[in-house]
């Protein structure tokens, strides 16, 4: 017999491309990440893990240096490139997109409201008797977009296009309320000194915007300048990738960029910076995250510590109220003709699309890092995360498959022609 024909560099380039460009691919490396994380941590190759996250970095010019572990440079630093890439998005639905006129952005922005409210009440009930356990409320409230759409995306075109649109709008607008909410509620000891020259470099984008400047770099260094800011301030640096995101023109200066009339929206800094970060992050900087904070040690762990309040009140907030307050906002809009049900899906359907808003696996992590930074309650805090991430992916899944039928390509048949 003959040997198979190796495959080439070029071949196995284009298999690796082709699997990134699946709209599931981000949810399957970001699962495989938080797996091997788990794995490591709970095998003898550990203190491996645990020095690895420890390994102190340091970054400085002259006498301004910045020295953190590598996790903290992973959630203060590689995170604030994913709220850019955040705000990007945000800014574009907003001025162009699903979030640009009142009609559109109705159903996604009521049925996120219920989504952050009910987890958030639920979380507070179960824990009510701990005032400690209390600053955690926020932890369920929010949506992890890859994780959501990649499990959507399993389902391939047997999903109408209507509910792709409205899960991606509802995460956004998701992600835009867990920003607020971190910036009101996890924020300490702030520094009026460093926010003042934050609000410096704040009214320097605003001016770059204004003169329609387009330069990448312009925006970089003004952005790192605020970064580093408001990592002294005390708000969490990660804000910072937002705010510069806000600034970036969405149109150029002179129509579409060739001369012609136009909005220029094609050929923006803001979707060529948009498209150039987005495999980075998706493929990158979420995985590095979902790897260097989903490591929990299971070692010791009973029952009781995994229904405890805070992992119980996590994964039911995330399980039980993320698909009440998505569909019940969702059910009351739409019947109160406030908005229109998404075209094509069925109230099954819509359903099944507010159990996947339950997985909220990355911004729920990151939230919890800043309500809690003792190891116990870390620990504590991830079990309840994934626990309610799992259960809202795989129920959620299994719904869809169950409510929306296949899509059946019939050949056409061919009639005879009457002479």
């Amino acid at each position: 017999m003959a040997a198979k024909p190796k495959k080439t560099i070029n071949q196995r380039f284009s298999g690796a491309l082709a699997f990134m460009q699946h709209d599931a691919a981000s949810g399957i490396v970001l699962l495989g990440a938080a797996l091997l994380a788990l794995i490591l941590q709970n095998s003898p190759a550990s203190w491996l893990y645990d020095g690895l996250m420890e390994t102190p970095v340091t970054v400085g010019i002259g006498k301004l240096l910045i020295d953190k572990p590598l996790l903290l440079w992973i959630n203060d630093g590689l995170m604030a490139i994913f709220f850019f890439l955040v705000g990007l998005e945000i800014k574009r639905e907003m001025v162009v997109g699903e979030l640009s006129s009142v009609k559109q952005a109705s159903l996604p922005v009521i049925a996120a409201v219920g989504g952050m409210l009910v987890p958030a009440l639920i979380y507070s009930f179960i824990n009510w008797t701990d005032d400690t356990a209390l600053h955690g409320w926020a932890i369920p409230a929010a949506t992890d977009i890859a994780f959501a759409v990649g499990v959507l995306a399993l389902l391939g075109s047997r999903v109408p296009t209507s509910l792709k649109i409205f899960l991606l709008a509802l995460a956004i607008i998701d992600d835009l309320g867990a920003i607020i909410i971190i910036a009101f509620f996890y924020t300490e000891h702030l520094s009026v000194a460093a926010l003042a020259l934050a609000g410096v470099g704040i009214v320097s984008l605003a001016v770059l915007n204004l003169r329609g400047v387009t330069h990448t770099a312009a925006y970089t260094l003004v952005g790192l300048f605020i970064w580093l800011c408001v990592l002294k301030s005390g708000v969490h640096a990660t804000l910072a990738g937002v705010i510069t995101a806000f600034a970036i023109p969405l149109t150029v200066p002179n129509g579409n960029g060739n001369g012609e009339e136009g909005n220029g929206v094609k050929e923006s800094l803001l979707v060529r910076l948009e498209e150039a970060l987005h495999p980075w992050v998706t493929f990158g900087v979420l995985p590095l995250f979902a790897f260097a904070n989903a490591g929990v040690s299971l070692a010791g762990m009973t029952l009781d510590k995994f229904f405890s309040e805070i992992p119980l009140g996590i994964a039911l907030g995330l399980f039980i109220g993320k698909p009440i307050g998505i569909f019940g906002f969702a059910f009351a809009a739409i019947s109160l003709k406030l908005a229109g049900k998404p075209e094509g899906a069925t109230w099954p359907q819509v359903f099944g699309v507010a159990i996947l808003g339950g997985i909220g696996f990355t911004m729920s992590l990151f939230i919890g890092m800043l309500a809690f930074v003792d190891a116990e309650r870390a620990a504590e805090i991830r079990i309840g995360v994934l626990m309610g991430s799992i259960l809202s992916a795989t129920v959620g899944y299994i719904v869809l498959k169950r409510v929306t039928p296949a899509v059946v390509s019939v050949k056409p048949t061919t009639t005879p022609v009457q002479r």
